[in-house]
């Protein structure tokens, strides 16, 4: 299971799932009952994609979407603190 934090990931996964099962974006917008055009703004990021056709997509691929509280190492909270102290400056 991916880490998704963002659009970017969130579409690479659902590409990534689509052409492991031999599915063209026409095939699985066809399927999912969404345009082609949506299909491929949503698979490469992009941040204005609507949720709802994303829930039909993920249904035409059997694919469920979980949510699960994001847990940060001590390593990522020591980088972050650093971005915020430089960022203050």
């Amino acid at each position: 299971m991916a880490n998704i934090t963002n659009a970017r990931q969130l579409g690479a996964e659902v590409r990534e799932a689509r052409k492991k099962r031999g599915l063209s974006q026409e095939d699985l917008a066809a399927q999912a009952g969404v345009s082609r055009a949506w299909l491929t703004r949503f698979e490469t990021g992009h941040p204005t994609a609507s949720v709802e056709p994303l829930f039909r997509v993920l249904g035409a691929l059997d694919l469920s979407l979980d949510l699960a509280e994001r847990t940060v190492t001590d390593a990522e909270a020591a980088v972050l603190a650093a971005l915020a102290a430089r960022a203050k400056r």
